[in-house]
C-alpha cells in the first residue's frame, strides 16, 4: 500500500471511530479492552494522534513521551477527539515526503520515509481502536480490508515484535507460523530468548500455525478476537496471547 492509501484509511477510520463512540456514549464498556470505557478509548487514541502529529509537524528526531490525556468527557471529549484526528490527517496530508522525524520500529515499507511510517502506523492504530469503539456501540463492526489487514499483520510481526521491547520469548528456539487463507501470505516467526525474527516466507517446520482470513488474523494478533485456526502446539499459541500486548 502507498502512503496516500494509508492516509485515506486513517481519515475514514478516525471518523468511523468517533461516530461509533458517539453512538455508544462515553460510559459504555469496551468489550475488546475490558478495563476501558469509551471515554478511555477516546482519550488514549486522541493523545496518540496528537503525539504523532508533533513528530511530523515539528520534525522531532528524538523520542518524547505521550502527552497527558485530557480531563474531558461527553460531547467535549468527542469534539476534542475529532479535532485531534483532523489535525493529524491535515498535518500528514500537508507534510513533505522529505520530512525528518523519529520513528520507532523497522517494518519494511515501499517508502522508508518518516512520513510514510507515521501515516501507516496511525492508520493501523486507528483501525484497531475503531473496531474497539464499534464493539462498544454494538452491532456488527465494519470489516477490515484484506490488503490493509495483510499490511497490518506485517507491521506487527516485522515491526513491533522486531524491537527489543517484545516480550514474546521462549527459553528454547521455537517456530510460529502465521498464514492468511484468503491472501496467499505467510510469515515464519522464529522465537527464542531474543526478540522474535520474522520473515515473510513459508520456511521449514513450525511448532504451531495460526491461520485464517486476513481480517480476522489481523484482529486476532492484536488480541481482539480469537485466532480462527490453531494447528500444533496450543501452548505456544497461548504464549502469543499472553505476552504480545504492546506497551
Amino acid at each position: 500500500m502507498e502512503t496516500a492509501e494509508f492516509l485515506e484509511a486513517l481519515d475514514r477510520e478516525g471518523r468511523a471511530l468517533a461516530a461509533a463512540a458517539e453512538a455508544a456514549g462515553t460510559d459504555a464498556k469496551v468489550p475488546t479492552c475490558p478495563e476501558w470505557q469509551v471515554r478511555d478509548l477516546l482519550r488514549h487514541t486522541g493523545a496518540v494522534h496528537r503525539w504523532a502529529t508533533a513528530f511530523v509537524a515539528e520534525q522531532l528526531t528524538s523520542p518524547r513521551p505521550l502527552g497527558e490525556e485530557p480531563d474531558l468527557d461527553g460531547a467535549e471529549l468527542l469534539a476534542w477527539y475529532r479535532e485531534s484526528h483532523r489535525r493529524l490527517v491535515d498535518t500528514l496530508a500537508a507534510a513533505s515526503p522529505e520530512t525528518s522525524a523519529w520513528t520507532f520500529h523497522p517494518a519494511p515499507l515501499p517508502s522508508p520515509s518518516p512520513l510514510a511510517f507515521w501515516t501507516r502506523r496511525q492508520a493501523h492504530e486507528t483501525a484497531v481502536h475503531r473496531y474497539d469503539a464499534e464493539t462498544a456501540r454494538g452491532g456488527s463492526p465494519s470489516p477490515v480490508g484484506t490488503e490493509f489487514a495483510v499490511d497490518g499483520i506485517d507491521e506487527l510481526l516485522r515491526g513491533f515484535h522486531a524491537r527489543p521491547k517484545s516480550r514474546v520469548r521462549t527459553a528454547e528456539p521455537r517456530v510460529l507460523r502465521v498464514r492468511t487463507t484468503d491472501a496467499d501470505t505467510v510469515w515464519t516467526v522464529r522465537l527464542s530468548a531474543e526478540p522474535p525474527v520474522t520473515t515473510r516466507e513459508d520456511a521449514g517446520a513450525a511448532d504451531v500455525e495460526l491461520a485464517g482470513p486476513a481480517d480476522q488474523l489481523y484482529l486476532a494478533l492484536w488480541n481482539r478476537v480469537p485466532v480462527p485456526q490453531v494447528t500444533g502446539d496450543a501452548a505456544l499459541a497461548a504464549l502469543w496471547r499472553e505476552t504480545s500486548a504492546i506497551g
